[in-house]
């Protein structure tokens, strides 16, 4: 495992006149266990070493690490699925990135718009697109953050409403595409946060019928930037839950998904926590798609 933390400081004066220093600190803990063929594997960060519950984490991942041992092979399809928070945190930034105003425009995202003849006409900014238990911010004065209130580019770095009850509120122009259409560019859409509910992930999985538990989700990339579909596999605890309850290990597994589809189908969510610099509840979906079984723990 890897226990570490940081202090920065970061100002910025431009020659208009701007001045401005933030000053951040970050504790990170990652811990993997692995015990014959089984694995597990988690993350944490805060804003100081002492937030960090290390020691309960350790003993999570250890635990994990048993149960997902003498796995077994179901049929790979579309399937109800929980992610932990950790898998979860992998996922939605994809999406997030796929909300950016020129590719919009331009025809490149999900969020475009085209006409009759195929030629883009604007985005889908406003639309019901996603559950309304989606609620996605950029909140830098989050209590789980304490991050900076500026960008790079002199930006400010302030609460911004992303998706709200499902539906995307604003998309991420930079400053020439800005210029461009006459729209104001207000930075880009870090830190993310999706708010989530007092529920545990262990009220989730106790709710659920049938379905798989997914730990992390490993190698994700774009198999179609356009329409936000993902690749990737599970790795490091992946379960099969029946009747509100884990009884056994699975094998890991590749998954195929559209991402907007995922965010469509989230219809449960659990208490928030902070993985590296984003904030993310654990997720229900009704359904995923997975294509294969992999040999990876």
């Amino acid at each position: 495992g890897t226990l570490s933390a940081e202090a920065s400081l970061y100002a910025i004066a431009l020659s208009t006149g701007l001045r401005a220093c933030n000053h951040s600190t970050e504790a990170n803990f990652g811990f993997t266990a692995r015990i014959g063929d089984g694995s597990s594997w988690t993350e944490s960060t805060a804003w100081g070493i002492n937030e960090l519950q290390v020691a309960e984490l350790a003993a999570q991942v250890v635990s994990r690490a048993k149960a997902s041992r003498n796995s077994r092979e179901i049929t790979p399809g579309v399937y109800p699925v929980i992610f932990d928070g950790a898998a979860f945190a992998d996922l939605l930034p994809w999406i997030i990135w796929g909300m950016d105003a020129r590719a919009a425009d331009e025809g490149r995202s999900f969020m475009s718009i085209a006409d009759e003849s195929g030629k883009p006409a604007g985005n889908r900014a406003g639309e019901q697109l996603f559950s309304p238990l989606v609620q996605v911010l950029r909140d830098p004065s989050h209590p789980l953050l304490r991050s900076g209130n500026f960008f790079g580019n002199g930006f400010n770095n302030n609460y911004l409403e992303i998706i709200k009850n499902g539906i995307p509120q604003s998309l991420s122009y930079s400053r020439y595409w800005a210029a461009q259409k006459g729209k104001e560019s207000k930075g880009g859409y870090y830190p993310i946060v999706m708010t989530g509910s007092d529920q545990s992930l262990a009220d989730l999985i106790a709710q659920t019928e049938r379905g798989i538990f997914v730990s992390r989700a490993w190698y994700v990339n774009y198999v179609n930037p356009k329409t936000s579909e993902v690749t990737g596999m599970t790795r490091d605890g992946t379960f099969w839950i029946e009747n509100g309850k884990i009884v056994y290990p699975i094998k890991n597994m590749r998954f195929n998904q559209v991402l907007p589809d995922m965010l469509r189908d989230v219809d449960a969510v659990s208490e928030v926590k902070r993985y590296g610099g984003n904030v993310v509840p654990g997720v229900r979906v009704k359904a995923f798609n997975f294509t294969s079984v992999t040999d990876s723990l």
